[in-house]
């Protein structure tokens, strides 16, 4: 697979009981040219923050509420993460890809692909 401009895409599909965290710093190296990323709590850490400083990437992810000092990020560009989780709950509508009936990793990454399909091919 390729993105819209030639490049390979890469997908990473963890387990189901690993961290935003924790899948962050395995994607760390993947990650496309982008000028901002937005991510939820899950994702505020400051190693990720100075990671993707160094990568030229805005990180936009609001401060998780244990941190003693709020680190301020763009409310009005973090409403759009909304059709990111629209994206997750259409796929969660589809009851295999909810219940994960596949074992190996490939396969449940093709029931994916193939909702993924469907559902871009019904909304346009």
């Amino acid at each position: 697979m390729c993105d819209g401009q030639g490049r390979p895409l890469i997908l990473l599909l963890s387990e189901g009981q690993m961290s935003d965290y924790d899948g962050a710093a395995l994607m760390l190296d993947a990650l496309p040219p982008a000028k901002v990323l937005l991510g939820d709590k899950g994702y505020d850490a400051d190693w990720l923050r100075a990671a993707l400083t160094l990568r030229g990437i805005i990180p936009c992810i609001p401060s998780k509420a244990n941190r003693t000092v709020a680190i301020p990020h763009d409310r009005v560009l973090y409403r759009q993460r909304h059709r990111i989780e629209n994206m997750f709950g259409k796929l969660k509508d589809w009851r295999r890809i909810h219940t994960r009936y596949d074992r190996c990793a490939h396969t449940f990454m093709s029931a994916i692909c193939i909702a993924a399909t469907v559902i871009f091919w019904i909304d346009q």
